[in-house]
């Protein structure tokens, strides 16, 4: 996630970490062959509620209005939707508040499971558990509202003819190169600063990067700038995130399988597309 890279905490941190109050690593035991998830069975920090984590603020489109409780905004959707297939209630979800860093700091936790963002990486999987992905990031155009061609295309052949900017190395550029398949070649810079000062004093038309980064790119570094779509289907080569538990937590195998559950009813689709979509005005191009 743009501007949160990996930081190393300083020892009283950790130490304060390791004194906060722990939830217990008991697995929920399982009822014949089924794993036994309901409410009273599970290792919670707080007995019969259902502590999540978030940051704050907490932005959108991942949270409206900084109210996680509202269950408004796509993470705040989904962990309202994950704690109903565990047996939760929204009056027995709580939220609590931690720093992105501290959402993946080895040590005890406040909450149950957290939703901040977190790219599931080798590193943190050492520290702490990782659910299985709620999110895979789909590849995005970043373009300045003032560009009409670039900013209002609609279809991968819409974009074809643009001065399209990539940063190499990057499953961007494969993207570009392999399913967009511009007319010109595309413009590969080092990185992503290179990219959007290209963006900005118009040597490229647009800029493909995934769309965490392009809503950050729109919200805070370039004005003027939109996201004028996304590409479905292209999350399989992108980074994904993970709800973050304690490591070794009773919870992980719960809460993978109600992700599993949303998964297959095509619920977790469906509260992607509308916030990260619809209500992010991010819409899906055409082929």
């Amino acid at each position: 996630m743009p501007g949160k890279s990996l930081m190393v905490l300083p020892l009283a941190a950790l130490l304060l970490a390791a004194c906060a109050a722990p939830a217990s690593n008991a697995a929920p035991q399982a009822s014949g062959s089924t794993l036994d998830c309901s409410p009273s069975s599970l290792p919670l920090v707080t007995p019969g509620t259902l502590t999540v984590s978030t940051s704050k603020p907490a932005y959108p489109p991942y949270v409206m209005d900084d109210n996680p409780a509202s269950g408004k905004g796509f993470e705040s959707a989904v962990a309202y939707a994950v704690a109903a297939k565990l047996g939760f209630t929204p009056a027995q979800v709580k939220w609590t508040f931690v720093t992105f860093e501290q959402s993946y700091a080895p040590g005890a936790k406040t909450f149950d499971f957290g939703l901040q963002q977190v790219s599931i990486t080798p590193e943190r999987a050492k520290v702490i558990d990782f659910s299985t992905p709620y999110y895979s990031a789909n590849q995005a155009v970043v373009a300045l509202t003032k560009n009409t061609a670039a900013s209002s295309a609609t279809s991968v052949a819409d974009l074809k003819t643009l001065k399209l900017g990539v940063q190499v190395g990057t499953t961007s550029l494969n993207y570009v190169t392999s399913v967009i398949a511009p007319t010109q070649q595309p413009y590969v810079f080092n990185d992503t600063d290179g990219a959007k000062r290209a963006l900005n004093n118009g040597t490229i038309d647009a800029l493909v990067t995934d769309l965490p980064t392009a809503f950050y790119i729109t919200a805070a570094e370039i004005p003027g700038s939109t996201v004028v779509g996304q590409f479905k289907g292209s999350d399989a080569a992108g980074e994904q995130w993970g709800l973050t538990l304690a490591k070794n937590s009773g919870l992980t195998a719960c809460v993978d399988k109600a992700l599993a559950d949303l998964t297959t009813s095509g619920e977790l689709t469906k509260i992607q597309d509308q916030w990260l979509s619809t209500e992010a005005k991010a819409p899906y191009f055409t082929q």
